[in-house]
């Protein structure tokens, strides 16, 4: 799509917009029905769509895609009513008599821009937020997922005329065409890298902006940990999807008493769920491309590998690998894995790891292994991190009840659900004041010492 064919369908939807028909809760509630059955109806083709582009199996596809695509919609169908009434807060004694309330009203037209590792989830889940907020909302799905860009442009096209939703297809040329244009909102899920480029685009236009970036999430595992669920928990979190999962533990933080057992149990599950050949199994999926097969191949140390490390340039995959023995100073460290190598680093003081953490990025996610509640009110009142689990990995993303956001170099703004519903919209705050009766004190010439009083009273 060209430069001239973007700024036309953004001026129809901004018509559209201002005709106020995306305003009434009833005409979001229905497209928001509309388009639950549409993805129900679809749900082979879109778990056939995820199979070509990263290899994932129909099951893993609906568990942690399509699925949870369904559960968001039909969350917002419920709730939409609700979250989009006004809300009223108390009102000063100094502006009686008013009604003073919250009410949200959409940003208007809106762009989400969707990454390739989760490609129907990250970009079905922001849209029907947007459509419970009310906005109109120009896709953008990710060219290295291809195939599943086209069945969401299948799905859009099919529920939505395009001055209401509309999809863009294409890369970097699109990217920049669609950025050139002032949106009301733009909602990005992707690489820090990019993430920094499209705030500086949005802030020429002073948009507003949700990023959903990554980085590298820590998963610590302390002595007191249940060390056999440990790791089947962080084996299934970190391979899933061969580790391209924004909230995947990227490394692993283990006490040095209980490290051997724990790399012993980790090797053993990767058997378990994945077989003695991962890369024969059906079930195990591949990396998007070539160029993110190569970079990954290029952190893995030979020399520091206990489990795993084949590759399959052919069919662009990578069994699930183990690193020991691993420093901050190692390759893999210098950047997010986004792949399916975990480097195990070893530690001997709980303390001096937390300190540790203060000092480095924030992270998307971060998950603790343990029985002590001391370790765990440590870890969630004093680092700051997106979100995250304790004695689990991954699933606190998977809930329309919390919102599922980053901090810092993490990302800025959160959705899902409420949280959601409220990232798509602006809360305007507005006193209706009544005509009865109008207090003086506030009005020239400021001359009565009673008037004073009265006011120090009002507004304390």
């Amino acid at each position: 799509m060209t430069s001239y064919e973007i700024q036309s369908l953004l001026e129809k939807q901004r018509e559209y917009y201002r005709s106020g028909a995306t305003v009434p809760v009833k005409f979001r509630i229905g497209q928001l029905k509309k388009l639950y059955n549409t993805v129900k109806r679809y749900e082979n083709e879109i778990n056939d769509a995820l199979k070509e582009d990263l290899g994932k199996s129909h099951y893993e596809g609906f568990m942690c895609e399509s699925g949870l695509v369904l559960t968001e919609i039909s969350y917002m169908i419920r709730h939409t009513r609700r979250f989009a009434r006004r809300r009223t807060v108390a009102t000063p004694l100094a502006q009686f008599h008013s009604h003073s309330y919250k009410q949200p009203v959409p940003y208007g037209n809106v762009l989400i821009m969707s990454p390739w590792n989760y490609p129907f989830l990250l970009t079905l889940d922001p849209l029907a937020d947007a459509i419970a907020a009310g906005n109109t909302a120009i896709v953008k799905p990710s060219a290295y997922s291809p195939a599943t860009g086209r069945i969401v442009e299948k799905i859009i096209k099919e529920c939505f005329a395009p001055e209401y939703v509309a999809v863009v297809m294409g890369g970097r040329a699109e990217n920049t065409a669609l950025l050139d244009q002032k949106f009301d909102m733009v909602f990005f899920t992707g690489s820090q890298a990019v993430g920094k480029e499209v705030l500086r685009r949005t802030a020429e236009h002073l948009t507003p902006s949700v990023l959903e970036l990554g980085g590298k999430s820590p998963c610590i595992v302390d002595a007191t940990a249940n060390i056999k669920l440990a790791a089947k928990r962080i084996v299934f979190g970190k391979y899933l999807n061969c580790g391209q999962t924004c909230v995947a533990p990227d490394y692993i933080l283990c006490e040095r008493s209980v490290k051997d057992q724990f790399v012993k149990a980790v090797c053993e599950e990767i058997k378990r769920q994945y077989g003695e050949d991962p890369l024969a199994n059906r079930d195990y999926g591949k990396i998007i491309n070539e160029k993110h097969f190569t970079r990954l191949c290029g952190l893995i140390d030979k020399d520091k590998v206990v489990m795993g490390g084949r590759t399959n340039a052919a069919s662009c995959q990578i069994a699930p690998t183990v690193m020991d023995n691993v420093t901050y100073d190692d390759a893999v460290m210098g950047e997010e894995i986004f792949g399916p190598i975990m480097p195990i680093i070893t530690f001997d003081d709980f303390d001096s790891v937390v300190d540790e953490l203060k000092t480095k990025d924030k992270p998307l996610a971060l998950y603790l292994f343990t029985k002590d509640r001391s370790h765990v009110g440590r870890v969630t009142k004093e680092l700051s991190y997106g979100g995250g689990c304790i004695n689990d990995v991954v699933i606190h993303l998977a809930t329309s009840a919390m919102g599922f956001g980053g901090v810092g170099e993490s990302g800025m703004g959160s959705y899902h659900g409420k949280d959601g519903f409220d990232a798509f919209s602006h809360y305007k705050s507005i006193v209706d004041k009544k005509t009865w009766l109008d207090l003086p004190m506030r009005y020239q010439p400021y001359k009565s010492r009673f008037y004073q009083k009265l006011l120090h009273i009002f507004l304390r």
